[in-house]
């Protein structure tokens, strides 16, 4: 049975679902030798924005997290030569690495990896479970886990792996195979002195609560406070457009 036991399990903790527009919060991995977890890396991530509360709730991350973390583009190498030449493994890890190929785009690294899929895995060989979500994997499992947490969600996705190997390797041994991850992205660039000076006349007009370069959630525009020396040039735009539609529709009614 070849089934490959050397890999970088990982996670990551975000502000939403969309690569395009969210943040990542939080980075978690463990590097894995011969099947044995062999070393950690754990990183709050700065998204240059408060959190939204349900993601509050859900991750139980808070802003005082992250106000002090490295931005992405200040993190991200080391989290690349951590993972260097090995292959990946997550549980719906395109969801994952799509996060961390936009961050490299954008700083124009090169990433591009193979992967181990272990919700593929679980879909294929555990039809009959009610659900094939972390959380329900390790409770059937009897791994202890704190869910949404990027270094304990790494950790349970190699444990689950290792499970399902055991148990199922020798059945359909391509479906443990690396595949590679494929997710396309350009690079996005800073938003252009013009739109922020724009956003500055759009913050004394409308008497908006702007601080030290932070924007400050707006009715019907934002529920997050927002740094505009770190948003891009279409997070620009969509920020624009949005203030000027909200202000329009305030002044019409």
């Amino acid at each position: 049975m070849n089934i490959p036991m050397n890999y970088v399990g990982f996670d990551l903790e975000t502000t939403g679902l969309n690569p395009k527009y969210d943040k990542i919060i939080e980075i978690g991995a463990v590097r894995v030798k011969n099947g044995e977890l062999v070393d950690t890396f754990s990183t709050f991530v700065n998204p240059a924005r408060s959190l939204p509360t349900r993601i509050v709730e859900l991750t139980g991350i808070r802003d005082e997290n992250v106000a002090d973390a490295p931005y992405i583009d200040e993190i991200l190498d080391s989290f690349l030569q951590f993972v260097g030449e090995d292959v990946l493994l997550g549980h719906n890890i395109l969801f994952d690495y799509s996060f961390i190929k936009k961050a490299a785009v954008n700083q124009k690294k090169a990433f591009e990896k193979q992967g181990i899929d272990t919700l593929r895995i679980a879909k294929r060989f555990l039809g009959d479970l009610e659900s094939r979500q972390l959380g329900y994997l390790c409770d059937y499992y009897q791994i202890e886990l704190d869910a949404h947490r990027a270094l304990n969600d790494a950790v349970a996705a190699h444990r689950i792996y290792q499970i399902l190997a055991r148990e199922y390797g020798d059945q359909e041994e391509e479906l443990f195979q690396p595949k590679p991850l494929i997710y396309s992205v350009k690079k996005e660039s800073p938003a252009t002195p013009k739109q922020l000076e724009l956003l500055q006349k759009l913050v004394v007009q409308y008497h908006l609560q702007y601080e030290e370069g932070v924007l400050y959630p707006v009715a019907n525009v934002t529920d997050e406070s927002i740094d505009l020396e770190k948003i891009t040039k279409n997070e620009a735009s969509r920020l624009i457009d949005k203030l000027l539609a909200n202000f329009r529709r305030s002044y019409s009614s």
